[in-house]
C-alpha cells in the first residue's frame, strides 16, 4: 500500500507539482500510512540501538492528555492542529539530527520531513497572532533556542507514536 503512495509522489514530483496541493487531509493521510506500526519499529527501535534516546525540551512532547486538556481550556482545532504540525516536524527534526546520512532511517525521517514541509506550506497562512496565546506561546518554545535545562530524555518511536495518536484526534474529520 505504501508503494502505491510513494509512486503516486514519485510522479507528482517528475511532472513539476508540489505535494501542497494535496491538501491537509490527503497530507495527514500519507502521513498516516508513513507512521504505520510496522514502519515506526523497524525505522525508530530496531535500527537504533538498545534504550536510544533524543533529547527534546518538554514542550516538543506533544499527548493525546496535552490536546484533551488544550481543547478544555476552549482552544480551537485550527490552534491544536498549528500547535501539533510545530511539535510534530520539530520532533522529526530531532530525529534527523542524531543519524547520519547513510542511516538506515535517514530515508524514512526524510519522507517524513518532505510530508510536514509539504504540510508547513498549507499551515503557512496562519501566523501566531493568529492562534490563542497559549498556543502561540507553546510554538514559540519549541523553537526556541538555548532553553537545554528544558531537556528530557525520549526514545525516537515514542515521538512518532505520540505525533500519529494526536494527529489522529485531530484529523478525525477527514475520512481516510
Amino acid at each position: 500500500m505504501q508503494q502505491g503512495y510513494a509512486a503516486i509522489l514519485c510522479i507528482l514530483a517528475a511532472l513539476g507539482l508540489e505535494v501542497a496541493a494535496l491538501g491537509e487531509c490527503e497530507l495527514t493521510r500519507l502521513l498516516q500510512d508513513k507512521l504505520q506500526y510496522k514502519m515506526r519499529l523497524q525505522y525508530m527501535k530496531h535500527y537504533f540501538p538498545t534504550d536510544y534516546t533524543v533529547q527534546v525540551q518538554y514542550e516538543e512532547v506533544l499527548r493525546p492528555s496535552n490536546i484533551t486538556r488544550l481543547r478544555n481550556r476552549t482552544v480551537s482545532e485550527v490552534a491544536l492542529r498549528y500547535l501539533w504540525f510545530h511539535v510534530s516536524s520539530q520532533a522529526v527534526l530531532r530525529i534527523r539530527e542524531v543519524l547520519p546520512e547513510k542511516h538506515p532511517s535517514w530515508k524514512y525521517t526524510q519522507e517524513l520531513f518532505q510530508l510536514f514541509d509539504a504540510l508547513g506550506k498549507e499551515y503557512s497562512k496562519y501566523r501566531q497572532t493568529d492562534v490563542e496565546v497559549v498556543v502561540a506561546d507553546l510554538v514559540k518554545l519549541v523553537h526556541s533556542v538555548g532553553s537545554e535545562s528544558r531537556r528530557k530524555a525520549v526514545r525516537p518511536k515514542a515521538l512518532l507514536d505520540n505525533c500519529l495518536k494526536v494527529m489522529r484526534m485531530l484529523y478525525a474529520p477527514c475520512e481516510w
